[in-house]
Parts: C-alpha cells; structure tokens; sequence
C-alpha cells in the first residue's frame, strides 16, 4: 500500500506522519554512516531518499503536496544558513585569483553543460538547465576536507574557499534567471539579459536596504522581547525576502539566502543561527530525502540514462579542473584549486529539483543529473587527501570558524 496515496490536504495525517519518522530516521543513520566513511552526510540523506521513493521501499511521495511543501521549507532554509554564514567583505576580499577561478568555474561548466546536453538532444531549455547545474561549487564538502587535513591555511585552500563562495552566489543568481525561464518566460537574449538584471538588482538591492533597515529593527525586538524572539523573527524576515523574490519571478531561495546576507553582519547573526540550525536538522534532511526520492532508481538501468549521466560528470569535472588553471599567475598547485572545485553538492540538486518540478526535465534527465551530483562529491574528498597527503596533526582546530562558510 502507498502511504501517501491519501495525504493530500485533509488526507491521512497519520500516513504523513510515518512518512516523515521514516525519512528523518533514515537520513540520519545513514547521514551518520557517510560521514564515518569520510563522505558528506548528504549523500546518506540523497541515499535514504533513493531507498525510501516510489521505486524502491515506496514510503516517501516526492509529489504528495504536504511532502513538497515542507521540502520547500527545508531548501529556503538551508539557503538562509547559506548566507547567514557568509562575510561579503571576506569574500569581495579573497583577491583576483578566486574571482578568476569562480567566473571560469561557473563559465566553463556552464557552457559544457548545454554543449553536451544539445549534442544528445535535449531541447535548448533543458540543456540551460542541464548546464546551470554544473556551475555550483559545494564549498562545504572542500572545507570539510581542507579542515580534517589541517589545510584551511594553504594558499590553494583559500583560492578555493573564497571561489566556492562567489560561485555560490553567481549560481544563485542563474537559479533566478532559470527559474523565471523555467516559469514560462521568453528564452531569448534580451530575456536573459533582463532577468540577470532583476536577480542582481534584487539581492545588490536587497542588501543595501536591508542592512539600513533590519539591524536597529532587530535591537529594538531584542530590547522589548526576549533573546528567544531573535531565531522567529529572522525566519519571519527570511520567508518574506522569499515571498519577494518570488514575486519578482525569482526563486524564493533566492531570497532567503539574500535575508541571511542581510543579517549575517548584525550582532544578532549567532542567535540567528542557533535557532536556524535546530529547525534546520528536521527540515532540510527531509529536502534531500524528497530529492533522492524522485529519482526512479530503475532508469539507472537504461543505458542510455547512464550514458548521459557519464557525459554529464564529465563535463561537470573537466569544467572545474579547467578552472584551476584560470589564475595563471597563482603560484600554488593549480591541480588542487580544480579538484576542489569539483562537488555540487546542494546546490547542483536544487537545480535539478526545480527543473523537474516545472517538467522542464524528465524522470531520465533528473536521475542522470542526480548521479553527477553524486559522481562529484564522492571523488572529490578522496582525491584531496591523495593529493595533499596525510593530515597534520589534530587537523585545524576549530577549524569551522575560519569557515567563508560551512554550507
């Protein structure tokens, strides 16, 4: 029996309820499991979804409604903590070699993606989404590695940390200009263009006004409320940054990672995060568990599928070493810039997320992107530590809060 065939709104609550024991319980042992094999926790989670999903344990509906809302939740969220955890001055202060590195780490990929995706016949709106999924740098799977070897100081590290950084940026910004093609819009130059102009507009926009507005708003809730009012009142501010961007015809994560840019440099950052962080243990679990749920496992078996999951990943990992070798004056080890901008991670999932959701990608696409994400952040700590060799002693103690970010 399907367990959400009735949970639609006003459906079975209780079979919602199993679903979500189940999916929570499964990305966390399995997220656990990953990590002690040297893997990110969400590639457990992406593979308690593929166990969980309609073609396998059929437990978690990606599609049933009150499912995809909160998985919707989960993503704003995650996007918040994203720019909660960013410091523009560091990042605008990273030097010329990671902004080399990250405008050739989002170009290259980008235009392979869609050069791939058209030669194997994919009309031109899938392939921009195809291509706009191998722009993303997860940051948080290289720094993880970076810090466990205790090489957050090497200078290949910071090239690397501070290009994961912009490329975030950059490619959420493409996710705006997508997601409005995706929604029906013309796909032409002058479109593009345009919509480019509104997602910078908004998040330039939104920073400016909202780092004048938003900080004396803050001390004056802290002053008449209690601590515990700051961690509610900074999701209220992220979900109407959401609703905003949305309005815009941008992605609503979008503007919630543009909300924790705006409080990232307050005083009231850290109790933002805390309670951010305990909310986001239940929901954003449960975005990858919907994630990995939606791919229908036996496309892996059709050759075709895999096929163009391997034409994908490649392209995906010969952009990212390409961009390694942009900063050509870099003294250090180019080699090591490029595999550390290899994994996707959250954000190349997203992509894909959104573009099956529109139905702008089919069930073999999704899963094909799927297994490049995948493909990225298993290789990619691995062959650091075969490239950097053993750790240092203790690793970098504390090494997360040198963090540009942790997401």
């Amino acid at each position: 029996m399907h367990l959400l065939a009735a949970a639609a709104p006003g459906g079975d609550v209780g079979a919602i309820f199993l679903a979500l024991a189940a999916a929570l319980a499964a990305a966390k042992l399995l997220g656990e499991l990953a990590e002690r094999i040297g893997q990110p926790a969400v590639l457990g989670e992406l593979i308690a979804g593929l166990l969980l999903g309609p073609s396998m344990l059929d437990l978690v509906n990606p599609h049933d409604p009150a499912i995809h809302v909160i998985a919707e939740i989960g993503v704003v969220i995650l996007l918040f903590q994203i720019g909660l955890e960013i410091d523009l001055r560091k990042m605008l202060g990273v030097g010329g070699a990671a902004l080399t590195v990250a405008c050739v780490g989002v170009a290259v990929p980008f235009v392979l993606g869609d050069v791939v995706s058209r030669v194997v016949g994919l009309a031109p709106l899938p392939a921009l989404v195809t291509g706009a999924a191998l722009t993303a740098t997860s940051v948080g799977i290289t720094a993880r590695v970076f810090s466990d070897l205790g090489r957050l100081h090497d200078p290949e590290s910071q090239v690397v940390l501070g290009a994961a950084v912009i490329d975030d940026v950059i490619g959420l910004i493409i996710l705006g200009v997508v997601g409005g093609l995706v929604g029906g819009a013309e796909l032409t130059a002058g479109s593009v263009l345009g919509k480019t102009a509104v997602a910078f507009g908004f998040v330039v926009g939104a920073v400016v006004v909202g780092r004048l507005i938003v900080p004396p708003l803050f001390d004056v809730i802290a002053r008449v409320g209690r601590a515990s009012t700051i961690g509610p009142m900074a999701l209220g501010l992220m979900f109407v940054t959401a609703v905003l961007a949305q309005v815009i015809g941008l992605a609503p994560i979008v503007g919630a990672f543009t909300a924790g840019l705006v409080l990232a440099p307050t005083r009231h950052a850290e109790s933002c995060r805390d309670g951010v962080t305990r909310l986001g243990h239940f929901f954003v679990p449960i975005f990858f568990v919907v994630v990995g749920a939606a791919v229908d496992v036996r496309t892996f078996a059709d050759g075709h599928v895999l096929a163009v999951g391997g034409l994908i990943t490649a392209a995906a990992i010969v952009g990212k070493l390409f961009s390694g070798y942009a900063a050509f004056w870099f003294p250090g080890r180019k080699f090591v810039v490029g595999v550390g901008m290899i994994p996707r991670g959250e954000v190349g999932l997203i992509f894909a997320q959104m573009g099956l959701t529109a139905k702008v990608l089919d069930a073999g696409l999704y899963a094909a992107l799927t297994l490049m994400v995948m493909v990225t952040t298993f290789v990619t700590p691995p062959a650091l530590k075969l490239l950097l060799g053993p750790g240092r002693a203790g690793g970098d103690a504390g090494g997360s809060a040198e963090l540009v970010t942790e997401a």
